[in-house]
Order: C-alpha cells, then structure tokens, then sequence
C-alpha cells in the first residue's frame, strides 16, 4: 500500500511539473526578475515606431470627448457581478501616446486640447503679470491650432468569442485545459478642421486570449477510509490595456499609410 501511495505522489508530481515551473513565474520576485514591465517609452507595434515620417510634421488635436468609450461593457465574471468597466474609461490617453510616439516621435505635432481650460487660464496669468510689470520684450506667442481632428471611439468590446478545453481522467488522477477568446475594436476618424470632412476611416481589432490549465488527483486509499487529493494549475490573460493600445496603434499606423497613398502627406524616401 505505501508503494502504491508513493506511485500515485510521484505520478502526480510528474503530471503537474510544467505548470508547478510555470507558477514560479506568477511569484513576485520571479516578475520583476524576468523585466516583463512594459516600457512606457516604446510602442507595441514596430511598424508605427519605424513609419517614415513625413516632410511636413501635421498638426492634429484630440479632444477628451472625442475618443471615449463607447462600449458600455461591463468587466466579465462568472460568479458575481462587476460594476467596473471592461476597458479604461480614458482611451484618449492611449491615442495620444500613440500619436506621440509615431516614427519615433517625428510624424505627429499633438496640440493639447484636454486640458485647454487650465492652459488659458495659465495664459490669462502670465499676459496679466506681464501687463503690471510692463514686460513687452517676451510677447506670449499664440497657441498653436490644429489642421485637422482624430475622432472615434472604441466602440465594441465581446466576450466569449471562442471558449474551449480539453481534458482527461483516469484513476482518480486527471488534467484539463480551457481557452477563451474576446475581441476589442476601435474606430478612428481624420477630419478636416477647414471643410469638416472626413478624410480618412480606420477600424482596427484585437484578440484579448486568456488561457488556463490544472492538474488534481482525487483517490481514496486505505481501503476507501483515506482521501487522497492533489490540485495544481493556472491561468493567463492577456491585459485589455495592452490590447486596447495595440488596436488603436494598428488604427493610428492605417491612417498613416492612408495618408500617404492618398498624399495627404509625404516624406522624402532619401531621408526615411
């Protein structure tokens, strides 16, 4: 019997050894070992951070009620409800750092428009100190204004596209693994300032994959009076922020290459 509950252990143990090694990585010091932090000073995608940039930089505005949240989803659960949203409530922050960000910061000349209040009133100060000490040497030069707008919203957010699993027992002693897959999409629009066309659409999606497996052996030993019970396993989902940015860098490196083919803007191919 001890040879037996020793056979079982080790079968066990042998059975779960890929996910035991893969939940060290889920350990704190594991994480910060490995450097997976996300550097905020790179773009997901390549392809926009080399995009050629352009002879002549345009100037283009976000608004805070311009690139919102449209979805109206609600973070998923499956036990209880949640109130908290599926995506972030400030997709505009995203949009910006990816306009920033485009050909390495040289594509884009991004005005700020969602802090526009506080940046005229900041303004109103400096003209009036300037006023009562009678400085007219550094005039307050103009705010610069926008040639054109980037519009949008992200605009649909599913779950549970594409669910399923597989698994297997025997003796007591069994193994499964279950994948599900959501989908975010984000609709970006370039319009012009001067006329209020729309000069360019672009619609772009992300798979959100979120993958988990587990391990247990239920066997009663002694002659039924002895339980018996092993349970290892984990899970893996893909952050909604990470591909939310990565959707909508897909969308802002389309209106890009749109522009070009329909020479909104050009670049001298013997620089880029």
């Amino acid at each position: 019997m001890e040879l037996r509950l020793t056979f079982l252990c080790l079968s066990a143990l042998l059975l779960s050894s890929c996910v035991a090694f893969d939940q060290l990585d889920d350990t704190y010091e594991q994480r910060h070992k490995a450097g997976s932090t996300v550097k905020v000073d790179e773009l997901h995608l390549k392809e926009l951070t080399n995009a050629p940039a352009p002879t002549v930089r345009p100037v283009v505005a976000v608004y805070s009620s311009s690139f919102t949240d449209q979805t109206g989803q609600r973070a998923s659960n499956s036990q209880f409800a949640l109130f908290s949203s599926a995506v972030t409530q400030d997709p505009g922050a995203l949009l910006v750092r990816a306009l920033k960000h485009a050909s390495n910061g040289k594509f884009f000349r991004v005005v700020e428009r969602a802090g526009l209040d506080n940046l005229t009133k900041e303004r109103q100060l400096i003209r009036s100190a300037r006023e009562q000490f009678k400085e007219t040497t550094n005039p307050l030069q103009p705010l610069l204004f926008a040639g054109v707008l980037i519009e949008g919203a992200v605009i649909a957010y599913e779950t549970n596209l594409t669910t399923g699993g597989i698994g297997a027992r025997y003796l007591g002693i069994g193994k499964s693994v279950e994948y599900r897959e959501d989908n975010v999409t984000v609709s970006l629009r370039l319009v012009s300032v001067a006329t209020g066309e729309i000069l360019i659409e672009a619609l772009t999606h992300k798979t959100v994959f979120s993958y988990g497996q587990s391990e247990d052996v239920f066997i009663f030993l002694e002659a039924g009076t002895e339980l018996l019970e092993i349970e290892n396993g984990n899970s893996r989902n893909e952050s909604v922020t990470v591909s939310l940015m990565m959707a909508i860098e897909g969308a802002v490196l389309e209106l890009i290459n749109i522009g070009y083919e329909r020479s909104f803007w050009k670049h001298d191919k013997k620089i880029n």
